[in-house]
């Protein structure tokens, strides 16, 4: 009887231990070889070393169990950034660092940070991403199907043209310039009378070289990452007229598919990966360190930062889209983004 009671009570054991183990058990065999990371530009502007830097730590904490494999070029795509929020929210692609702006379409919200001349200074910006504005931008994204984890930052957009300096709103008039996928940028640049062109950057290189645009708008690390100086981009307008966060995000499935452990490894991993970004994509673009203005200066550009009072002309100039956008995205939000800028 003893024997027999022993095997009962060794029997029993091992089911109640088999059951313990289950979830993790059928989480882990649920785990890809590697997981698809989407990128819109290569690896070496400081949003591609955002994904580098995310996939190693991922790696590198998890001890292996979860792989990133970078695709840049938006290639999963095909090439179209506006398409990546639903391949995202679709399972075409399992984790990305993206652009506030070409996930606008998906999320109203995300335009907050492309209304003209809200955020003048990146500690505007900050009280945005890491505040409770940020923190509803997230919420929102969550219930859009996608998994927002931490925040980094392809930069202030600055304008650039090949015919002659812009300091006030007239120098805009006629000027066709590329401009990014969105109604918001569209309006922009017709309220400050220039002829905006959508179209995706991998046709905006060519088009700035052929002379079919003359101008475009962009980070100081694309513009000079890509040499824009060398298809007759010379005039450079400093006017930080909006700012592009990033995004590291996760597809819902596969973020349910990992243990809670896993998941809290990857989210530290993008927060940490996150700081690291915002650091490398402001250096050389603040008055205490303005290496990179230097180095642009240094390619026969002419660079020109706006005063107050011009700064000022261009807001106004731009007042009756800012007023119409704020009803769109949503009045409450804008109001405390603009008044948690103004407490900054």
């Amino acid at each position: 009887m003893k024997t027999l009671l022993q095997k009962l009570c060794f029997a029993t054991g091992l089911a109640i231990g088999l059951t313990s183990l289950a979830p993790q058990a059928m989480a882990q065999a649920k785990y890809k070889d590697e997981y698809k990371l989407s990128l819109v530009v290569n690896t070496t502007f400081p949003w591609g070393q955002a994904t580098v830097i995310w996939s190693d730590l991922v790696r590198e904490r998890t001890n292996g169990r979860i792989n990133f494999k970078i695709y840049p070029g938006t290639s999963l795509v095909q090439g179209d950034q506006t398409r990546e929020f639903p391949a995202i929210r679709q399972g075409v692609i399992d984790v990305a660092v993206g652009s506030t702006i070409n996930w606008s379409p998906q999320v109203k919200e995300l335009n907050l940070f492309s209304m003209p001349f809200l955020m003048p200074d990146y500690r505007a910006v900050d009280v945005l991403t890491q505040g409770e504005v940020g923190k509803r931008i997230f919420e929102r994204i969550e219930k859009a199907g996608v998994i927002p984890l931490a925040w980094g930052e392809n930069g202030y957009r600055q304008v650039s043209n090949s015919k002659h300096p812009i300091r006030k709103p007239e120098d805009l008039k006629g000027l066709k310039l590329r401009v990014v996928g969105s109604p918001l940028y569209m309006d922009t640049f017709t309220a400050l009378g220039a002829n905006p062109v959508q179209m995706s950057w991998a046709d905006a290189q060519p088009a700035l070289a052929s002379k079919a645009v003359d101008g475009q708008e962009n980070p100081l690390s694309i513009y000079n990452g890509s040499k824009l100086y060398n298809v007759g981009q010379k005039h450079l307008t400093l006017w930080n007229y909006v700012n592009d966060p990033l995004i590291f995000v996760v597809n819902k499935e596969v973020w349910n598919s990992w243990t809670p452990e896993d998941r809290e490894i990857v989210r530290q991993a993008a927060i940490d990966a996150g700081k690291q970004e915002i650091e490398i994509a402001r250096k050389g673009t603040t008055a205490e360190d303005n290496s990179l203005i230097k180095e642009i200066e240094a390619q026969g550009v002419e660079v020109h930062t706006l005063s107050n009072e011009e700064y000022q002309a261009f807001v106004k100039a731009t007042e009756s889209v800012f007023n119409k956008w704020k009803e769109r995205i949503g009045a409450d939000l804008v109001e405390k983004a603009q008044e948690d800028i103004a407490k900054r």
